[in-house]
């Protein structure tokens, strides 16, 4: 039985994380600009656009390193 009560720690967990992630991706663009932060690449040569979100992606990473830690912590 505590194999159950486990998984559902892992899905509840899961599933506030999708809603925060769902959240910023949502909103973040208009409060907090996520995805044009100095450090990003983005490249548009005519019909060509390159976007690649480096400091999007380490923040979020960051985040999501402290929210585990905090929930997953034994």
């Amino acid at each position: 039985m505590g194999d159950w009560a486990s998984l559902g720690k892992i899905f509840l967990t899961l599933g506030v994380i999708l809603v925060i992630i769902g959240g910023l991706l949502t909103f973040g663009g208009k409060f907090l600009n996520i995805g044009r932060l100095p450090g990003d690449i983005f490249v548009q040569k005519g019909n060509f656009t390159f976007s690649f979100p480096i400091m999007t992606s380490i923040i979020i990473s960051i985040i999501l390193t402290i929210i585990l830690n905090l929930f997953l912590r034994k």
